[in-house]
């Protein structure tokens, strides 16, 4: 049973989606446990998916009932793409709503799943829903990254990225305005002591370096270039979130939810805009990119429009 506090960012959230925000199970498999009276508000079972929530509210939702098997079945994710296949790696342009890898409450598509469905070969290393990955993108991160088809592969990559001699820059879309314009946080990062659902910059964390360069200021918001130096969990919008700038579009790290809903937002503003390594097999330096989706070039196009007429 998971127990969990309402944040502020969620307050007046219909119940299934806050509870999918929170949990990161899907929001149909939020219903089915409603339906099942798995959820409870304030101790009691809840009946209505539409029923709003208050920030401070404790939920509760039983994610120890089995999934049912047509959910693990391997099925393709709508708007994935291949940037690069060879022998050795799969280099994916992953949209945001899917997984790197299946997981315990999450029944939604996978990278693992697609690649499966669409019948590539993957490197079996690894645990057994997670063969091949080498790294991960949050389920509401968009961009590129890489997965491994033979054992060398896998081997070298997840040396090169604990090693850091991985280039992994961002995009990043975040509320008011970082001073300075460029700089480095360096804050260390570990479960919330509160919310185990979440990060936070604990004392105590794991050693977390993110550098930051403002490459547009806009009324309210800013667009970052984002280099991660480690890979921590949710570290940028953690990181970000604590220097009084969340990313827009994510109220799980403090997103005003009017800006999110004014940029048409549903999740984080946040893309994995380019991947660079030296390739596992030939020792080649490859660079790959992912161009913006079109929700974030939505939300970027409304705020460069709104810095037009303030003009």
């Amino acid at each position: 049973m998971s127990v969990l506090l309402v944040p502020d960012g969620l307050d007046g959230s219909r119940l299934d989606a806050a509870a999918a925000r929170m949990t990161g199970v899907s929001r149909s498999r939020i219903v089915d446990l409603i339906e099942e009276q798995k959820v409870l508000l304030d101790g009691r079972p809840v009946t209505r998916a539409a029923t709003r929530v208050l920030a401070g509210q404790m939920l509760e939702v039983d994610l120890s009932v089995p999934r049912p098997a047509a959910a693990v079945t391997p099925r393709l994710a709508a708007g994935m793409g291949i940037i690069h296949d060879d022998s050795d790696i799969i280099v994916v342009d992953k949209p945001a709503g899917v997984a790197a890898h299946p997981s315990l409450g999450w029944d939604g598509p996978s990278v693992v799943e697609h690649l499966a469905a669409a019948g590539f070969a993957i490197s079996t290393s690894g645990a057994a829903e997670r063969q091949g990955i080498v790294s991960r993108l949050d389920v509401g991160t968009s961009g590129v990254m890489v997965v491994a088809k033979s054992e060398r592969a896998y081997t070298l990559l997840k040396r090169a990225f604990r090693d850091r001699t991985v280039d992994k820059r961002y995009l990043a879309l975040v509320q008011g305005h970082p001073d300075p314009f460029e700089g480095t946080i360096d804050a260390p990062i570990g479960r919330h002591p509160g919310h185990d659902w979440k990060m936070a910059v604990v004392e105590g964390g794991r050693h977390s370096v993110t550098d930051y360069q403002t490459l547009e200021a806009f009324r309210a918001t800013s667009l970052l270039k984002v280099h991660l130096e480690t890979g921590r969990t949710h570290q940028i919008r953690v990181h970000m979130a604590a220097v009084g700038h969340p990313c827009c579009g994510d109220p799980l790290y403090g997103c005003d939810p009017v800006l999110a809903a004014e940029l048409g937002l549903d999740r984080q503003w946040l893309h994995a805009a380019e991947l660079s390594f030296a390739h596992p097999g030939s020792g080649e330096w490859m660079t790959f990119t992912s161009p913006l989706p079109a929700d974030l070039q939505h939300a970027l196009d409304v705020v460069r429009r709104g810095n037009e007429r303030q003009a």
